[in-house]
């Protein structure tokens, strides 16, 4: 038994751009957040500079992800690539979560 929804072409088109807009602005979001987080602990930069460079790093890093979600093969590799954002998170958030140093 496939797990393959059996739907009509045009439905199964409409349902792929709902994942891919759903992927594209709330996980692009999660994405961005915490590669911005991440980056902005990761930086060799005074705390000030490294904050300001990962957030204007952001804005590309965003429209990146939008253009790619729409541009690559399968709705399941975007959401795939929005997994990244777990490692990603932790590496930028690992103080805040354990109540280590900031």
């Amino acid at each position: 038994m496939s797990c393959r929804l059996s739907l009509p072409p045009a439905r199964r088109a409409w349902l792929d751009v709902a994942l891919r807009v759903t992927a594209a602005v709330l996980g692009g979001y999660v994405l961005t957040y915490a590669a911005t987080a991440a980056l902005a602990r990761l930086l060799p930069l005074a705390r000030f500079d490294a904050a300001m460079v990962a957030t204007l790093l952001s804005f590309a890093l965003y429209t990146g992800f939008v253009l790619w979600a729409f541009a690559t093969a399968s709705v399941r590799r975007v959401w795939l690539g929005i997994g990244l954002s777990l490692p990603l998170a932790a590496l930028g958030f690992w103080p805040v979560w354990f109540g280590g140093a900031s």
